[in-house]
């Protein structure tokens, strides 16, 4: 018989594997179960691996994991606010997902050399 559930070994695996899951449901459209699922995960932050990381005695892990909390509860109040979420979560921190990119088209140059000229 497998698993169902996920088993971390570090309070730094948890909060990766919280992260990845964030990330997957961070754009979708809010309901009650979403709601819920969001706060069953921010509540595991809370409790079980915020005890956890009390025992490893590692205030930068305890940092990061604060600031990981704050994040979460971050995309609560502007989805419940019903505006869009344009971040993501990357190193247990939100990072926005807004970057302007600059299409650049290469020319290459004739002749028996690998030069190319750049342009934007």
């Amino acid at each position: 018989m497998t698993e169902r559930f996920l088993q971390p070994k570090s309070v730094h695996e948890a909060m990766e594997i919280i992260q990845d899951l964030f990330n997957q449901y961070r754009n979708q459209e809010l309901t009650n179960e979403l709601l819920q699922y969001h706060m069953n995960l921010t509540n595991r932050l809370q409790s079980d691996i915020y005890v956890q990381a009390l025992k490893d005695d590692d205030p930068k892990q305890l940092a990061v994991l604060n600031s990981m909390i704050e994040a979460m509860e971050t995309w609560t109040k502007i989805k419940s606010q019903n505006r869009p979420f344009n971040y993501k979560m990357k190193n247990f921190k939100l990072i926005s997902t807004k970057t302007t990119k600059i299409k650049r088209h290469f020319h290459k140059i004739r002749g028996n050399h690998n030069y190319h000229a750049a342009r934007h």
